[in-house]
Order: C-alpha cells, then structure tokens, then sequence
C-alpha cells in the first residue's frame, strides 16, 4: 500500500490534494491510508492529518451519560474548519443525526461483519468456563452474549485495539470481543480467536464499513470520493442506519443489524431469470442484560438496472422492520439501556 505523506501542521488546502483527517490509532490510520491507497490509484494526491479525538483519550465507559460521536466529532470539524478535505470514519461509530454541512460521498466495499471472541484459549461462547470476565465497550456486545450465557461477567473495556489485547495478556478479562474487520485490517491473522456467527452475535449496523465524508459543497471532493463508493455497501448500510435512526438508538444503544444483497441470477447468454434481485435485513432490539430480545426480519426485491434505486428501498425496508420492533416494544428496551 501506497503511504501518504503526513501533515503535521495542518496546512491550508494545496489545489489537486486532498486532506484526510483521521484518528491517530493504528486502526484509524490504517483506514484513512486505505482510502489514500483507493484514489492514488485513480490518480488523486492525498495527504493525512491526524488527529486526536476525545474517544481516544478518555477511557471511561461510554454509556448514555456521555454524548454520542466521541470518536467522530473532531474529525466532521476539522471539515467544517477547513483543516481537511476529507474525513474517514468506522461506519459503526458515526451518528445518524444529519449535518447539513458535511454528506457521506463513499462507502468504499465492506470487511466482514462478524465479531469475535478474543482469548489465549480460543475459547467458542459455550466453552467460557462458568464466571468468565469477558471484556466490551459495546451494549450491543453485552446483551447478546448474556442472552446466550447468563452467567458471564461482563466488564467494560476501553481503548485502542493494541490497548485491548494488552489488558487481556495481563490477564484482566478471561477474553475479550472485538469486530473481526478490525483484526484483518491490521494483519493479526495469527491471534486466537473464535469468529462468532451471526445467529449468536449479530453485528452494529454499518460495522466491518468506512463512511468517507466531505463538506456537502465541495463538489471536487465529492466527485473524487464518488469513484471508490461501492453501491452494494451503500445499500447495505442504508438499511442498517435507517433502522437504527427510526428507533432513536444511536450507535450506543443494544441494537444490532445485520443487511446484505443477493444478486439476481442470469440464465444462459446473460437473460435475466425471474429471480430479482434481494435485500435482506435481520434485526435485534435486546434489553441490557439479554432477557429480553426482540427480533424481526425482511426482504424486498431491488432493481438491477437501477441501482440508484436500491437506496430508496433498503430505507423503506428498515422503516418497515423498525415500525414493526416498534409495535413489540423496541423503544422501551432502548429507553431503559440508556
């Protein structure tokens, strides 16, 4: 991969360069280099500009007391203050709340979506010894594996990647979850881990995707991040969001869902067969400590000709499923976890 060069000053904008703001974890840097790496094989220069968000440097819990886009705040200013042009987040961690000055321009294709349980052991959720401290920052994380193991003791963990895993080496947690995305990105192919499946753990909504955003009228931006949008992750995660922001759940709340696209199949010579098509969306709406849980699910078809359409119908599917976990109660759940 092609490294970008790192500004240290924030330098004013540098015509036919564009300035990515990113988080300084090995993650974020990462993600921010990827993206660097899509355009530069367009063409596009780029350079980063890291920086520290308040997520990073303070490690309480992060619960209903403290506000949402604790990792993405300072990285949508530095748009709005024209420190960068471009700015790079985990989809999973931006709000759903809408700033009319900034637009997602790509969702570049999606990593995996699982999550997976971190330990010396390689432990699967069933062979957790009896009492086993697992550590997640994540309610979502908390409630699901509580529902399938009462018994655990689940302990809020915060920090970087590097940061989590050392506090499991020193033996703070019997394990640890983390999204598998994450681990792939940083090449930590040999740590011990069992990939949870999806009928036990279903992931956040628009996890194992990056969200690219750009100021909403800087149209050479928009139409450079254009060019690395991948319309199937955008569908995907449309319908993952659109769920969450019809339950007012906000990315901390115990929700998770799951969207994915099924292609149409072709009969020989290329003719389109009558199988369209489909969009399918899973979702969960659990109580904090995974005695409650609420589940719903649907599909709908999607025009293959049209794919601009597809965006419009994974939201009326997720408005659909949400109105429906609605009915079951989903917001006394999310109102209480908070």
């Amino acid at each position: 991969m092609t490294i970008p060069k790192v500004s240290q000053d924030l330098p004013p904008a540098t015509d036919g360069v564009l300035r990515i703001a990113t988080r300084k974890s090995p993650l974020a840097m990462w993600q921010a280099e990827h993206v660097a790496a899509l355009l530069a094989n367009l063409g596009i220069k780029t350079e980063l500009v890291p920086l520290v968000s308040s997520g990073d440097v303070d490690m309480r819990p992060i619960d209903g007391k403290r506000q949402v886009g604790v990792f993405t705040k300072r990285i949508q200013q530095a748009l709005i203050d024209d420190e960068a042009d471009v700015a790079v987040h985990s989809m999973k961690d931006l709000p759903t709340e809408v700033d009319e000055r900034l637009v997602v321009a790509a969702i570049p294709q999606r990593e995996t979506v699982a999550d997976c349980l971190v330990s010396p052991s390689k432990w699967a959720i069933n062979d957790l010894p009896q009492g086993a401290k697992i550590g997640t920052g994540s309610k979502r994380r908390a409630a699901q594996l509580l529902a399938l193991r009462s018994d655990l003791d689940i302990q809020s963990i915060r920090g970087n990647v590097q940061t989590r895993l050392g506090k499991l080496d020193d033996g703070e947690y019997d394990a640890i979850i983390l999204a598998n995305a994450g681990l792939l990105r940083l090449k930590m192919d040999d740590l011990a881990r069992s990939v949870l499946p999806l009928e036990q753990m279903l992931p956040a909504p628009g996890q194992g995707a990056l969200a690219i955003e750009v100021r909403s009228d800087d149209d050479a931006a928009l139409g450079a991040l254009a060019q690395i949008d991948d319309p199937f992750a955008r569908a995907a995660t449309t319908a993952e969001r659109t769920l969450l922001s019809n339950l007012n759940g906000g990315c901390l709340a115990p929700i998770a869902a799951f969207a994915e696209l099924t292609p149409g199949k072709t009969q020989s010579g290329g003719t389109q067969s009558s199988d369209a098509a489909k969009l399918h969306l899973q979702a969960r709406v659990l109580s904090t400590n995974g005695r409650q849980q609420l589940a719903d699910s649907g599909e709908c078809d999607l025009d293959q000709d049209d794919p601009a359409s597809w965006f419009v119908a994974a939201k009326e599917l997720a408005t659909k499923i949400s109105k429906r976990l609605e009915k079951s109660g989903a917001r006394k759940l999310i109102e209480q976890a908070r």
